[in-house]
């Protein structure tokens, strides 16, 4: 991810300690850092890493009212002024850092090693482990919703078994002379039971969640709460973890990626306002690929994600091939002591060490991809048998109208 993207700025005004007076300029966030460029000169007078913050404070003072304070390596930085309104500005400088904060925490223990060629790419057979492990999840939860239709479907048929029956008997009553079926009793016409199908919303799992930024209408409102991704839909709940809104699957008809770190979802309606959300979030760009596999017909990448959007489509069998062959090339010099180069003698020292958990990475893909496929072909056959029992269905009703409306 380019670390140098912009995920959002606003104006406001910067107290420069050496001239004791308020700079007019723009406040800056990257995935990584917060800066601060002057309106006139256009000079950068602030740059520094979110990792370096030791906090982030509204305060006020009996000469500076509404200002926000960012404590970095000692030094306090004041920004006031700032638009829409401060505590929109707050809320999204606080859940950057903070995020930034746990991803060093939980990277903090193999930071001195993630110069090796090893440890490369090992993080990146992570990286395609964790996102092929995300499309299955995905895959097995359209399984059971595929399920969940053939079963429906079964119920539906055996339904219209009955009711041909039904009508069988009121063609041919069985007080009818020339009835081929004289005085059938009710217990014999009475269908089997069919079990009804499970709810799918009690069994789903939680495909993904996530902490946000959520904006609703107005750019005043912006607040923190979180965004889970379900099989069925989309959840939005505050801090408190109350429910603010939930998106069917069937409910949503637009989602507009407007950066790697910013959706909007959005359900329209007739006579009455649509309901929107724009939420903005550092993990944003794990629950982009899983809602493009849920609304694949829906989203729809703009102009400064577009970049975002080509460099995970277009390369991606060629950048999983290129790790897979890396890795085994790895394997292959670690097991093989032989050639003079120097480099290459580094590389088996380091691959010496690593060589056995990369085998099981590799074990752990292979595994997968195998699964996935097996659930892609079960899925294929699924969804031929839906549409084969969809027909039989639509065939069946109108075979069925038509003897209704003699009768009457």
């Amino acid at each position: 991810m380019n670390e140098d993207i912009r995920i959002h700025s606003w104006p406001c005004s910067y107290y420069l300690d050496t001239s004791k007076q308020w700079i007019p300029g723009k406040l800056s966030l990257t995935p990584t850092s917060i800066r601060f460029t002057a309106d006139k000169t256009g000079e950068l007078l602030v740059d520094f890493h979110l990792s370096g913050i030791s906090e982030i404070k509204k305060e006020s003072s009996h000469l500076i009212f509404s200002s926000l304070t960012v404590l970095e390596k000692g030094t306090k930085h004041w920004f006031s002024s700032l638009h829409p309104n401060r505590n929109v500005v707050f809320n999204i400088l606080e859940h950057f850092w903070r995020e930034q904060l746990v991803a060093s925490q939980e990277g903090g223990a193999g930071a001195a090693l993630e110069s090796s060629k090893g440890r490369e790419l090992t993080g990146m057979l992570e990286g395609s482990q964790k996102r092929l492990e995300d499309t299955a999840r995905v895959l097995h939860a359209q399984g059971e919703q595929f399920d969940n239709i053939m079963r429906g479907l079964h119920k539906i048929e055996g339904d219209m078994d009955v009711a041909d029956r039904l009508l069988t008997e009121l063609e041919s009553p069985s007080w009818w002379p020339f009835s081929t079926k004289l005085w059938k009793s009710p217990v014999e016409a009475k269908p089997k039971e069919t079990p009804a199908a499970p709810d799918p919303k009690s069994q789903e799992g939680i495909l993904l969640r996530i902490p946000v930024i959520i904006t609703h209408r107005t750019d005043s409102s912006a607040k923190p709460g979180k965004l889970t991704v379900l099989p069925s839909g989309l959840e939005i709940q505050d801090c408190n973890c109350q429910l603010l809104h939930r998106f069917e699957a069937r409910d949503v008809d637009d989602i507009w990626v407007h950066t790697p770190y910013e959706i909007s979802v959005r359900q329209r309606f007739i006579g009455k306002p649509d309901t929107s959300f724009r939420l903005l979030a550092a993990r944003m760009p794990e629950a982009i690929p899983i809602l493009e596999m849920q609304f694949s017909k829906k989203i729809q990448f703009l102009e400064d994600a577009l970049g975002f959007a080509g460099a995970r489509k277009s390369p991606q069998a060629d950048l999983g091939t290129s790790i897979w062959q890396a890795a085994t090339g790895f394997l292959g010099a670690a097991a093989s002591p032989e050639g003079p180069d120097k480099e290459q003698v580094q590389l088996q020292k380091v691959s010496q060490e690593e060589a056995k958990e990369l085998r099981q990475i590799l074990k752990k893909l292979k595994g997968l991809a195998l699964e996935t496929e097996a659930e892609l072909e079960r899925q294929d056959e699924a969804l031929d048998s839906i549409g084969s029992s969809v027909d039989r269905a639509t065939l069946t009703i109108e075979r069925q109208n038509r003897r209704m409306r003699k009768l009457t």
